[in-house]
Formats: structure tokens, sequence, C-alpha cells
């Protein structure tokens, strides 16, 4: 039996104000080639790097966030190699003393057999990032420094994944990290992520034990901007290996390949670099770091992370595991769903009766899901914006949930008086009020528009006295439009009943 052994290289960029090494915007502000950059990233002789100080603060948010080591001391070493993104000839990175070891992520794969998975970090470490090829249309490439400098925290991982699945959640997770931390955007279609994979086959008895070695020449796969382009690129990697091992001829090196996402296969590059080949050695014009007052300091601004949120969403609002993961995957829409259910469980205290929050709980859960995320976020999408800029604050959501929950407002009226609410940021109560949405409580009223309905509709009564009884949504539907939404459904089909069995 062959399984998977893959481990990743994550790169994730700061989101800081300058360069790691130099006080040049980062490249996201450019709006031309070549415009950041000064004569230190661009390697002129004689410069002096500085090291970015909230790149390093980040950097050990991030490695406190992953659950490691922060190293005492650290350094900036060295790595060389020469390419034509490479100004310098070489990339201010770390080595053997990075700011973070030994971490771990634990990560949920619903419907696998590892459900929780552990994922050990090897190490975490800062680096500057390379230039950006750009190949034009007439063949030349050419070389756009603005990238050059900019601040990154590399993250290597254990080669603990056993799937593609894994690994493309482990990312996710990673994302959602950084933007919980405000440390990057980390959108992998735009560069602030980027992944590189390293995988290999291992061979296993009838009993799980290893046959032949632990671990084999891997593969490194580049090219990687998605999460679906890394779990695709591994799902073909695990097969076109697993066809050599049938055949009886296993990978013998360790080989780097790009992945071609037209054609849907990796192809190979070159022979993958060791550690010696980069020549590293200590950077220096820039002294050691001693780190212990930052990461105390860190540590105590480090947030609620993603996974914690997520539990506590579910034992303290009552949310479906499914519906707490949806609320918790941006952050934004986070604190909104904290703050209107904080709005809520002020309103329930002041209502009288016999009311409480643990009785009240799995009612209000159930709302703010349903028209938090379905309905309230069609309409956003439908008008192409989201909940950082919606004219809806979480006071004004939370009033229009107890409008629904008192049944002063039904589905129909709801949705329109939420429409409204995100025209112009109107209060739900005025909302109802001006377009006379409120339930219909006049029962007498009620009563005689049924009535006239039964009358116009003589056929449809023959036919339901017969035995047709799914002929009541018609005469429903009919009570809903005469009202426009107000009318209340249960207490119009009851009395409906009532008259079409008299």
């Amino acid at each position: 039996m062959l399984i998977p052994v893959i481990g990743l290289e994550i790169h994730v960029q700061l989101k800081t104000k300058s360069k790691m090494f130099c006080s040049c915007p980062t490249h996201d502000s450019a709006t031309e080639p070549n415009t950041n950059v000064c004569a230190i990233c661009l390697g002129h002789p004689g410069t002096l790097p500085v090291p970015n100080e909230q790149a390093i603060r980040f950097g050990i948010l991030m490695g406190l966030a992953l659950n490691g080591e922060i190293a005492a001391h650290s350094k900036f070493d060295r790595k060389n190699y020469f390419y034509p993104d490479l100004p310098k000839a070489y990339q201010i990175s770390q080595y053997d003393l990075p700011i973070c070891q030994n971490g771990f992520l634990d990560i949920e794969v619903p419907n696998t057999e590892r459900s929780m998975v552990h994922i050990g970090i090897t190490r975490a470490h800062l680096e500057e990032d390379a230039a950006k090829n750009v190949h034009g249309e007439n063949g030349n490439t050419y070389v756009d420094f603005n990238r050059g400098g900019t601040p990154l925290i590399e993250i290597v991982t254990e080669p603990d994944f056993t799937s593609p699945k894994e690994a493309k959640i482990f990312l996710q997770e990673l994302r959602l990290i950084a933007r919980y931390l405000g440390i990057s955007n980390a959108d992998m279609e735009k560069g602030h992520l980027r992944c590189d994979a390293n995988i290999s086959l291992r061979e296993l008895d009838d009993q799980g034990n290893v046959i032949g070695a632990r671990f084999n020449p891997k593969t490194e796969i580049k090219n990687l901007n998605s999460f679906r382009h890394v779990e695709r690129a591994l799902e073909f990697e695990i097969k076109r290996q697993t066809e050599l091992w049938v055949a009886g001829s296993p990978i013998a090196v360790s080989t780097t390949r790009g992945w071609n996402d037209v054609k849907g296969i990796t192809e190979e590059q070159r022979s993958k670099e060791e550690a010696a080949d980069y020549r590293y050695f200590p950077e220096p014009d820039i002294p050691p770091m001693a780190l212990s007052e930052i990461a105390d300091e860190m540590r105590a601004q480090l947030p609620e992370l993603p996974a914690a949120r997520r539990e506590r969403f579910e034992q303290e609002y009552g949310l479906k595991p499914s519906d707490a993961a949806q609320m918790c995957d941006d952050p934004a829409l986070t604190d909104f769903v904290e703050q209107t259910f904080s709005e809520l469980q002020d309103w329930i205290s002041t209502v009288e009766g016999d009311l409480d929050w643990e009785t009240e709980k799995p009612k209000m859960a159930k709302l703010v899901s349903g028209w938090l995320l379905s309905k309230l976020g069609g309409l956003l999408i439908e008008r192409n914006i989201d909940v950082r800029i919606m004219k809806i604050d979480p006071e004004n959501f939370a009033e229009f949930i107890t409008l629904i929950a008192t049944n002063k407002l039904n589905s129909t009226s709801g949705l329109k008086v939420l429409n409204a609410m995100l025209d112009d940021g109107s209060d739900p109560s005025h909302v109802m009020e001006e377009m006379k949405l409120g339930r219909m409580d006049d029962e007498g009223l009620l009563a005689e528009l049924i009535d006239r309905t039964l009358e116009q509709n003589p056929a449809e009564v023959a036919r339901y006295r017969a035995g047709e009884e799914k002929l009541i949504a018609f005469f429903v539907g009919i009570i809903m439009k005469e009202t426009q939404g107000t009318a209340d459904p249960a207490l119009t089909r009851n009395m409906l009943l009532v008259k079409l069995k008299a």
C-alpha cells in the first residue's frame, strides 16, 4: 500500500507600510513598474539594510498563533543564488536561527478517517521577497523590482499531510489566521500567500508499518497560486508517482516541477537545490536580534483565533458547526455576528416574562443564521457589496431579528424591510411602519377577506371539498398577496380550514 507524504512551504506577504530593509512603500501601492524602489532594495554597493520592526512583530505574532517557540535570539543570513529577479545575487533570509520553531496547527478534515489532523510546524522565518519577472508578448522577459524587498514570513511544515484535501484545508486555515491577526490579506490569487508543495510516496504493509525508507526522494511543486491548484497538483502528482512505483521505477532523485493548470499536469523544471547550494552565512550588515521582550509584548496582543472562536460561537450562541464556520470565515462578518448576538442578549434581558437567553438561544441561532447567511448574504451578492460597507449595523440587524422572532414581521415582509435597510441604513421598525408591512392583527378583517376569496373561487372550493386538499396553499397564497404578506400564514391557514370544512 502506498500513501502520500506531503509537506508545505508557504510564503505569507506581511501587510507592512514599507519594505523589509528599506523605507520604500510595499509594491501593492505602486501603479507603475519600478517606482517603489531605492538604492537599498535594488542592491546598490555601499547601502545598508535596516530591519522593519513591524515585520518582525508580525512574524512573531504568526509564530505565536502557530504555537511555536519564539527564539530568544535570532539573526538574518545571506542566501546566495543568481537569478534576474535578485539584484544583489543573494536574498536576506534566516537559516539556523529563525524567529520561530517547533509549532503546530490542528485542523478539522470532515468526512475522512483523520477527522482531526495535527500538523507540525518545523519553522517560520522572515525574509525579503524577490522581484517579479514579467514575460512580454515579444518573447522578452522584464523585471519589475517593486515587489523586491517586500517582507515575507516563510512557514515550513512537517511532512504530516496524507492527502491533498488536508493540505488545502490547512492553507485555508492559515489564511484565516493571518487575516485574524491583521498581518496579511493572504489572497493567493494576488500573491499575498504562495505555496510550494513537497510530495513523495511511502510504502506500508498490511499492518501499517513502513516498508523500506521512511522518506523517499521528494518532488517540489511550484506555481501553486490557488487552493484549487494545490489540490489538483497534488492529486496529479500522487497518480504520477504511483504509476512509477507500480512500474518498478520509483522516483530516485529530488526534483522541482511546475504546475501547468491548463494541461492539468506537473512539468519537470530542474533538480532540487539543497541548503549547501545556497552557501548560507550570517548577514554581516545586520546585528543579531534579542526577541524575548517583543515576544512577551506580542503574546499579550494575540487575539482569539479562528478555531477558538468557532467553538465559542457553537457553545455561547447555539450555532450549528457549519454555520459557525461560515460566520467565522471572515473577521469582519465575525465581528458583526458577535455584536448582533450581544444586542439580542441585551434585548432578551429587558423583555418582561419568562424569557431567558438559554431558552431562546436555539431560536435566535436559527433566525440569525438563516437571515444573515442566506437572505442578507444573497442580497449582498446581488448588490456586489459585503458586510464591511453595507449600511446595516449590528444594532439594527438585531432589532430586525426581534421583529421576526415576535412575529411582527413575516418572511415576505422581512425581505422587503431588509432591502430598504440596505438602501439607506434605516431602522427596521420605521421601515415597517412607513411601508405598512407590520403583521395584520385584525382577525375580523382577515375573516372578511377569506370569505370574499372563497366566494370568488367556487370551483376551487368544490375541488378542495372533493378531496384536493393541496389547494389550501392556493387560498393561502391569495390571502398573502391581498395583504402584501402581512397576514399571519399559520392563522390564515387555520381560519381557511375552518371555513372550508364548515
